[in-house]
């Protein structure tokens, strides 16, 4: 029976309504990997899922060691299965950090974040600087080619919190409302680096870079390169609008696809120990770095792969 079936005359229950434009609730498609992609072994080391769709821990490679190219492209097949690798135990100098990173391609650099003892590698020292966290963002979407992924050694751990989330941006396309999906055809958004960066930076630092990073357009819903799946590419840090929408409209609906990281299905949660490395899919995640761990301190370094422009 329909639920605007009656019983005799009456009908079986009252008339209501869902928000258009709040998180829906039932079953969830989970698909990890791309249709008709099959579901191989990984022959060279050991992956050990975390959820079913993002986020696997990889036994049995040294990233402190150079990567045969065998390793490599198996390990990048399984980055682009699993979004986000975790390596427990490394704890890779900056120059080895480095040269894992290289295997995916040249590496970025931020003018608007600290470094390390190194210039290509950025640090989040939490005891010495305000840090980017408590919000779910992809890395630099504000450039015309953002990052295609990350490399994040914890050098220093707190004794409990400092956990790092990550969610999957194709589950979240997946699973929208088709009119939704419909609506978002085509659609491309601006992006800006000063939300993000207003929050912990003075506006005299921001300032100067206005003109070396102007607005820039993504579409709100990419294609991955290399798996050709479709996913959201909005985020909160860093996209404000849609465009050729008015501001309401636009406003809206940026507010429904944002939520779509809060979803638990579509994320993995790390908690981290001293000299653990995440190497994550920048094109395919949100990240979000969980800030319950004060007073005590907790020190991350980072090494950006350079990516393409977003189709």
């Amino acid at each position: 029976m329909s639920l605007t079936a009656s019983i005799g005359s009456a009908p079986a229950l009252r008339a209501s309504r869902l928000p258009p434009d709040g998180l829906y609730e039932g079953p969830r498609e989970l698909r990890r990997l791309a249709p008709g992609q099959p579901d191989r072994p990984y022959t060279l080391f050991d992956v050990v899922p975390l959820g079913p769709v993002i986020g696997a821990e990889v036994r049995g490679v040294d990233l402190t060691r150079p990567l045969v190219p065998a390793v490599r492209e198996e390990l990048d097949r399984a980055l682009l299965e699993w979004k986000v690798l975790f390596f427990r135990g490394q704890h890779p100098s900056s120059a080895e950090q480095r040269a894992f990173a290289r295997n995916w391609g040249e590496l970025e650099t931020n003018p608007l974040l600290a470094t390390g003892d190194d210039p290509e590698v950025a640090r989040f020292d939490r005891a010495s600087a305000p840090s980017f966290e408590n919000v779910w963002h992809t890395d630099v979407t504000f450039r015309e080619r953002p990052a295609l992924g990350a490399v994040l050694h914890l050098r220093e751990v707190p004794p409990y919190g400092g956990d790092t989330m990550w969610a999957d941006m194709a589950a979240a396309y997946d699973n929208l409302p088709p009119e939704v999906k419909g609506r978002l055809e085509g659609a491309r958004a601006v992006h800006d680096f000063v939300p993000g960066f207003a929050r912990f930076t003075p506006e005299e630092r921001l300032a100067p870079f206005q003109d070396r990073f102007p607005p820039v357009e993504h579409p709100v819903v990419r294609t991955h390169p290399g798996t050709g799946r479709r996913m959201l590419f909005v985020n909160t840090s860093f996209t404000t609008r849609i465009v050729g929408w008015d501001r309401e409209e636009s406003d809206r609906m940026l507010r429904l696809l944002f939520q779509q990281a809060h979803v638990p299905e579509y994320q993995v949660r790390f908690t981290w120990r001293a000299g653990d490395v995440a190497f994550w899919d920048n094109r395919a995640t949100q990240h979000y770095a969980v800030n319950d761990y004060a007073p005590h301190r907790r020190v991350a370094e980072r090494v950006a792969v350079a990516g393409d422009r977003p189709r």
